[in-house]
């Protein structure tokens, strides 16, 4: 069942910038954090940014200052704005979402950075 879709990837040039969007399905109610995690070849799974109903939001040390995460509650979808991008931020991307009650996982979305 897919209840995280998520969308925006590709490849692009270093500099370049791109725009994920995680969009959950209606059915995930009272989604308190959406975050957003990237996996390269042979690496672990790292928390790429999240944020919180309120508004809170982390970012990982190596995108700081990069990256942009954001929300719509009434749509229930999250953003991630990615500029000056690297090619060390090549990766699948992933969007979460926890309700509290549950963790949901979205299939991924591809990020190439390359000349």
């Amino acid at each position: 069942q897919v209840q995280l879709v998520e969308s925006g990837g590709g490849l692009v040039q270093p500099g370049g910038s791109l725009r994920l969007s995680c969009a959950a399905s209606r059915s995930i109610f009272s989604i308190s954090v959406m975050g957003w995690y990237r996996q390269a070849p042979g690496k672990e799974r790292e928390l790429v940014a999240d944020i919180s109903n309120p508004g809170n939001t982390n970012y990982a040390d190596s995108v700081k200052g990069r990256f942009t995460i954001s929300r719509d509650n009434v749509k229930n979808t999250a953003y991630l704005q990615m500029n000056s991008l690297k090619p060390e931020d090549t990766a699948v991307y992933y969007c979460n979402a926890f309700t509290g009650r549950s963790n949901y996982w979205g299939q991924g979305t591809q990020v190439t950075v390359s000349s």
